[in-house]
């Protein structure tokens, strides 16, 4: 079997390696949607929203912002960056109030530029507004338009901003009705926390796409992307937002609405294979031990016979390990990530470039040298992750290499808030599993299946795929997409 040098995969061109997110990245991952927390009622809400997004950087790591109220105006910063690069203990100080929003972002929709970072904070008739979501706007460009011909004045590219504007255009007095009417004409994956100066507002789209819980710390009511975060600061989870559901939490304590009937339950499965933390539950699904048996369940699929389980580090490890022990081949930690690098650095030298993979990934020579190795992903995208990998691992010494990959083959683009490539570039979309097989240079190539995975989540609510968006792998959208592929603005 040919044994392709790493120097034969094109590497970043650019002064700095991912510079700005205009640079492919080195390892081809699907990119992190967004984070969002909120916090009523505690008098060190800033503090535990900059906790919060800490447990939520994984979500995003292009902006970070909060958007504080202290009952008779806001306070707000926002910037480009990590949390712990964006804030300073100087402007912790000055986000004083017992009420905010906060948000960790990587773009799907809108450019990168702090401009659209969130929280998006507004003044209409009504007041102050602030608003921070995790998702993605499908029919945003055709509001946008109309929106526009109108006479409304866009300060962003987000698709978040037009919610804001339904909102101030609305001939409703009242807010939430306003409010109301604005989401139900949204298509998309959606989970939205919306500020004023004296309340919060969550909102989940009417499919229930994207993860959004609700906690309490004392009598502070928190709400978050995933449970970790509530972990991170000693906080109670309570209970996930349903889809279609509006909770308001304001001095009259908790209320909960409708802006729109629940449609087909749609939970994206790509949380549980790649996007949630292992610490996190989502439906009350622990997404370690969800792992776990998709890893075990690929086992039983895909078996074949090695000397070592290894995982592709850090959302494959969960899986290898339930490879492992479904087979009882050892699990080792062939491959280490190096955890220092950063977002951003200097491009090497000639020599080095040629080898750039490994500065944020390396074989342990002594683990694989001379070994069958079972090497557990999460997914194959374009397919130049998983051919630098296995190309490592040949490097190091590995006898064979046979890639298992812990969900089905990624075939379809996502329109809902995860950035993935057009339908042309992912290699599942035209090739076979032999032919992506050669392409990444493997012994063999095996993906779990889709009953297999939804068996393995364990979510088995009514309807289609047990209440989980599958689109990316069956090309079954929950709601209509129209032209929205070739209509995503500055998709990156």
């Amino acid at each position: 079997m040919p044994n392709e040098k790493l120097n034969d995969i094109p590497q970043w061109t650019g002064r700095f390696y991912n510079d700005g997110v205009q640079h492919e990245d080195m390892f081809d991952k699907l990119k992190e949607e967004c984070g969002v927390f909120g916090v009523y009622g505690h008098d060190e809400a800033a503090s535990l929203s900059y906790y919060g997004l800490h447990a939520l950087q994984h979500r995003g790591q292009e902006s970070a912002g909060i958007c504080v109220s202290d009952g008779s105006e806001f306070h707000y910063h926002r910037g480009m960056g990590l949390v712990k690069e964006v804030f300073t203990n100087d402007i912790m100080q000055n986000l004083t109030g017992p009420v905010a929003i906060a948000h960790v972002r990587y773009s799907t929709a809108g450019e990168s530029r702090v401009a659209n970072a969130q929280p998006l904070v507004f003044k209409y008739r009504e007041g102050d507004l602030a608003i921070a979501t995790n998702g993605n706007i499908l029919n945003a460009p055709e509001i946008r338009k109309e929106l526009e011909r109108e006479g409304s004045i866009f300060q962003t590219t987000s698709d978040t901003e037009v919610l804001a504007h339904l909102i101030a255009r609305s001939r409703h007095e009242d807010m939430l009705q306003a409010l109301k009417e604005g989401l139900k004409q949204l298509v998309g994956g959606f989970a939205f926390l919306i500020l004023t100066k004296e309340r919060i507002i969550a909102a989940l789209d009417p499919h229930g796409l994207r993860p959004l819980v609700m906690g309490k710390l004392g009598d502070a009511v928190l709400f978050a992307s995933e449970t970790c975060a509530f972990d991170m600061i000693g906080a109670e989870y309570v209970r996930d937002v349903q889809p279609g559901e509006l909770i308001i939490v304001d001095k009259n304590g908790i209320r909960e609405e409708r802006f729109a009937q629940q449609q087909r339950k749609a939970l994206c499965a790509m949380e549980y294979i790649y996007f949630a933390r292992p610490d996190s539950d989502i439906d009350q699904i622990n997404i370690h031990l969800a792992r776990k048996r998709m890893g075990r369940q690929l086992a039983i699929e895909g078996f074949v016979d090695a000397d070592v389980v290894t995982g592709v580090p850090d959302s494959s490890i969960s899986a290898a390990i339930g490879y492992a022990e479904q087979t009882g081949i050892p699990y080792e930690l062939g491959l280490v990530k190096n955890r220092y690098v950063g977002r951003t650095f200097i491009q090497p030298s000639q020599a080095l470039r040629e080898q750039g993979v490994k500065m944020k990934l390396s074989a342990v020579r002594k683990v694989v040298e001379g070994k069958r190795v079972v090497m557990i992903d999460d997914s194959i995208v374009r397919g130049t992750t998983s051919l630098r990998i296995v190309n490592m691992l040949r490097e190091a010494g590995a006898k064979e290499v046979h890639v298992r990959i812990s969900s089905p083959p990624f075939s379809n683009p996502c329109f809902y808030g995860i950035d993935t490539p057009s339908r042309e570039e992912l290699i599942a979309s035209a090739k076979t599993v032999e032919e992506i097989r050669k392409a990444i240079n493997a012994d063999s190539l095996h993906f779990l299946s889709k009953e297999g995975l939804q068996e393995a989540i364990g979510r088995m609510d009514e309807g289609i795929n047990g209440g989980h968006c599958m689109a990316c792998f069956d090309n079954d959208y929950p709601t209509k997409t129209g032209d929205f592929s070739k209509q995503m603005i500055s998709r990156v």
